[in-house]
Order: C-alpha cells, then structure tokens, then sequence
C-alpha cells in the first residue's frame, strides 16, 4: 500500500462514491461505499493528495492565524459537496439516534443558517447546518439528539433536558463547545 504524507481514517457507509473530508481540528476521513476494493481507496487518495496537503497546510495557516477563512469562501460546487456529505452523515445518525430514543421524524433537510445549529418542526420535520460536519462527531451527535428530543417535548423545558441527558449524559460539553468554537464554522 502507497504510503501518503498524512494518516487518514476510512469510514465506511451505504454510499456510492469517495469522497474525503477535512475535519474542523485538521483530521483527514475518507468516506467509502462498504466492500469497496482497498486499491480504489489508496488510487483515490493519491490522486487527491496534492488536494488533501493544500487543504490541511491551510488548515493549519488558518488555526496558526486563529481564523478559519476557507469556508467562507467556498464555491457554489464546494457547498454542495459539503451538503451531500451532511446529508449522509444527518440521515445516519438520526435514524440510529431515532431508534434509541423510541422516536420518528419526517423530512430531513440541510441548511446553511446562521442563526441555528438544527430545528425540528411540530411535523417532526428536521433540520440541520451542513457546517456542522466540520465540528467534533460528538457535537453532531448532541445535535441530532436536541433535535429528536423535541419529538417528545417541543421546548427547552427540564423534561426536555432530561431527556437528552439521558442519550448524552455530557451534552452541557458538547454545548459549550458550540458556544466557544461554533463561530469558527462560519468565518
């Protein structure tokens, strides 16, 4: 197996193409269809590699300079890569969640806002910031499960936390960690 300039982690899901992604913190994921020869993956990767080096060296620029302006300046193209890639990742996560917590939901949506992380309507549509996907797994994971816990209390109200301490015992983590950082996914 070629060895590459930087380690990465493969997840594996029901999807039909590669893609790779560059968390929040520097960490490079590929995401590849399951059963998918490991000779595809490392041809992808290195195809992508000066991609990848760009990337994370900016990455690294940007957290040195205490800003993150990559994002902001994304293409129309780059959004939507990014969109597709939360899609998976929400759609996942809240049927997994769903199941745990004993609760349905309707439609899921992806949406750039400004003002919000997710929402959950009273038809128990839902919907979540494809930005998010730049965050840690475990505040993507406080998020779906804020959203689901409305399926059962559509507030904010002592019930309402009870129930997502109980899925998430450390959410007020997660919480805070979107107060201090949240910003850095939109500049």
């Amino acid at each position: 197996m070629p060895a590459h300039p930087f380690p990465y982690e493969i997840i594996y899901s029901s999807r039909k193409t590669l893609a790779i992604q560059i968390t929040a913190d520097g960490k490079v994921r590929v995401r590849a269809p399951k059963r998918i020869p490991n000779s595809v993956i490392e041809r992808f990767l290195t195809e992508k590699e000066g991609w990848v080096l760009k990337h994370l060296q900016k990455k690294k620029a940007d957290a040195e300079n205490g800003y993150f302006r990559d994002r902001a300046q994304l293409s129309e193209q780059e959004r939507n890569h990014y969109r597709e890639i939360a899609r998976d990742i929400f759609t996942k996560k809240t049927a997994y969640y769903a199941q745990i917590m004993s609760v349905t939901y309707g439609r899921i949506t992806i949406r750039e806002q400004k003002t919000r992380w997710g929402s959950c309507s009273i038809d128990g549509n839902l919907n979540f910031n494809w930005r998010l996907i730049f965050a840690p797994e475990e505040v993507l994971n406080y998020i779906v499960i804020h959203e689901l816990a409305h399926r059962r209390e559509m507030n904010h109200s002592p019930a309402f936390y009870k129930i997502v301490g109980e899925i998430m015992p450390d959410y007020k983590k997660q919480q805070k960690w979107l107060r201090e950082n949240g910003q850095k996914l939109w500049n």
